[in-house]
């Protein structure tokens, strides 16, 4: 039976905040030991902005080493590595001044490298100018890399893992294009890919891409044996409801501070708030049918009700009425979610 089949709520979060964070919050200490000796001043500080200001991020995503409790460490290891590097490159993508493509597709060669045990790092700041981070970034990729090499059945989801990584750094080198390329590159590309999933906009698909999660479920699936089937099978289910779910509550919570910074809003796409909150509604119904019967249990469902309550429990939920409202409609996915609200709420005032 897969680890997680049968994890009752109080287990999970027992585990997850009494055995995972600790182990997230010693590895996220090493990084920013490691970010603050990198010698460029820009890269320094986009390094320690990206580990202060994105935390949850590693916190979210290492829910996934409660699944299986023997190989935590690994889990634990891979996914807040991984996040770094991502929350890392946004950073530089979005806060560093630089709107080069080629800059950010090489950049995005680190995450595809770290999924790819054995691969060895290249010079990912050719094409961006600054380039003194001390090995920071190599030291990311290698670290994800032994962390995955550690996991029994790693090369079961290894080419699914890679699907997920490339259509991340792709999505990155689009969206961060100049202003006024950003929208029809996105729209050209995603269109490429739509024919496969009837009733997605171009915008959600593109969003989904942009996830992790679906990366961080493989990785606990590869804690055990599994078929090709049900590799793909994981997929179909987390993709493009659950992954989508993510990004736009995502840019939901960020739509006032990403319109202040000119970024570019998934959210915005939509005709107007009440509009974006229905479908982000549907993205959710739409999950929770879908992981119903996921290989490893109940512990999909939990990640499900677990986006729900952290990104409408974030204080950033205050600062707007539509916000606040969707906050307050929490209670329409039933007691789990709100077990989780609460939880994440009392989270982050005890971190």
């Amino acid at each position: 039976m897969p680890q997680g089949s049968k994890l009752g709520q109080s287990q999970f979060l027992y585990r997850l905040f009494r055995r995972v964070m600790p182990l997230v919050r010693a590895e996220l200490a090493q990084w920013r030991a490691r970010a603050e000796s990198i010698p460029d001043e820009l890269l320094r500080e986009q390094a320690l902005a990206s580990l202060r200001d994105k935390q949850f991020h590693a916190d979210g995503g290492a829910v996934y080493a409660a699944g299986n409790p023997n190989h935590m460490p690994h889990l634990v290891q891979a996914i807040v590595s991984l996040q770094t590097i991502s929350d890392y490159l946004d950073n530089l993508c979005d806060r560093a001044g630089v709107c080069d493509p080629k800059a950010f597709q090489t950049l995005h060669q680190s995450l595809q490298d770290a999924v790819h045990p054995g691969t060895p790092p290249s010079d990912y700041y050719r094409h961006y100018g600054h380039r003194e981070d001390g090995g920071y970034l190599e030291s990311l990729v290698r670290s994800c890399q032994r962390a995955l090499e550690q996991l029994p059945h790693y090369r079961a989801v290894e080419s699914q893992v890679d699907w997920y990584a490339r259509r991340y750094s792709e999505l990155q080198e689009h969206k961060h294009a100049p202003v006024g390329e950003r929208e029809s590159r996105l729209l050209n590309w995603s269109r490429q890919h739509l024919a496969a999933y009837p009733g997605v906009a171009w915008h959600e698909w593109a969003a989904a891409t942009g996830s992790t999660l679906g990366m961080f479920a493989l990785f606990l699936a590869a804690t055990e044996p599994i078929a090709r089937a049900d590799v793909h099978r994981l997929h179909q289910m987390y993709f493009p409801y659950l992954c989508g779910l993510h990004i736009l509550l995502d840019y939901w919570i960020d739509a006032i501070e990403d319109a202040a910074h000119g970024d570019f809003n998934f959210v915005a796409c939509y005709r107007d708030p009440a509009s974006a909150w229905a479908r982000i509604e549907q993205f959710a119904a739409e999950s929770v049918e879908r992981t119903a019967d996921l290989p490893g249990g109940v512990i999909h469902r939990y990640v499900v009700h677990g986006l729900m309550g952290m990104y409408l429990s974030d204080p950033k939920t205050r600062s707007a009425a539509h916000l606040a409202a969707s906050r307050r409609r929490i209670y329409r996915f039933g007691v789990t979610p709100i077990l989780f609200y609460c939880a994440t709420q009392l989270y982050r005032r005890l971190a």
